[in-house]
């Protein structure tokens, strides 16, 4: 029996579960031993690779997520809330990795996965990119260099299919602004711009959205002062690149103890 990790894959159907799962079946590093689809769908009962359109891969799709998160290390799960939530507490039981890179979760969702972080080891982040977790790093850094003259605004660009916004690339990249500066995103967020909303407040970290076409993923974050702007920026220019470092994670989750990490821990940065 081979003792590679087994990866489950959430949301097979998806554009980001697609790409999941032919990043997995690619390496050498794992092997995919379950994929999960939502009750419904026309995807359950079918060999995946032959739903994806391509050649058989031995595994068929399910809607029962403990059933295979039973006989598997890692779950990796880009797929929306509610289902992560619930994923979550299937993973704590099943003791498995459970890699989370689903947005648009509130502070009760969060709870909830925490909770279920004291099972099991969850690895959750916004953006899954070496790159983004750079300009993570290097957005605190700067925030703390300057004061609030220095105006902080963070621009995101994603594909007209996206459903939340701001995205959490740019929640995460707000966060690492704040604390730069020392304060809670919460108390200095500014997202709702419309209409004659008054001069802008001193020391709140703005958050511009654009959604259009296909753009796959775009960041900047600008501090803007009197005469000059610092502007940071990355582009994603291929989904593949998210994939990899899930699956990065999800291997490097194995072994480690119960509790919350990001990409942060997975890169040692």
């Amino acid at each position: 029996m081979s003792e590679l990790p087994g990866i489950v894959i959430t949301g097979a159907s998806g554009r980001m579960g697609q790409m999941l799962i032919k990043t997995v079946v690619a390496s050498d590093k794992c092997k995919l031993v379950g994929v999960v689809e939502r009750a419904g769908s026309d995807w359950i009962g079918r060999d995946v690779g032959e739903a994806m359109g391509g050649a058989p891969l031995g595994v068929t799709v399910t809607d029962d997520a403990l059933a295979v998160f039973a006989h598997a290390q890692a779950v990796i799960d880009f797929t929306a809330p509610a289902a992560t939530v619930e994923f979550a507490g299937l993973a704590a039981q099943a003791r498995c990795v459970h890699v989370i890179g689903t947005t648009g979760m509130t502070e009760d969702d969060l709870k909830k996965i925490a909770s279920a972080s004291r099972h099991a080891t969850i690895i959750r982040a916004g953006n899954m990119s070496l790159g983004v977790n750079l300009l993570t790093k290097l957005t605190k850094m700067v925030a703390a260099a300057l004061d609030a003259d220095y105006d902080i605004e963070i621009i995101e660009a994603h594909h007209n299919r996206k459903v939340d916004a701001p995205s959490g690339t740019a929640l995460m990249l707000g966060e690492a602004a704040a604390d730069g500066r020392g304060v809670k995103l919460e108390d200095v967020r500014d997202s709702g711009r419309d209409g004659i909303t008054g001069a802008r407040k001193k020391g709140d970290i703005g958050f511009s959205a654009i959604r259009g076409g296909d753009i796959i993923g775009e960041h900047d974050v600008m501090f803007a002062g009197e005469g000059e702007r610092i502007i940071l920026r990355h582009v994603a220019s291929d989904r593949s690149l998210f994939a990899k470092g899930a699956l990065k994670a999800a291997l490097w989750g194995q072994g480690q103890k119960p509790g919350e990490y990001d990409m942060l821990d997975v890169l040692g940065l």
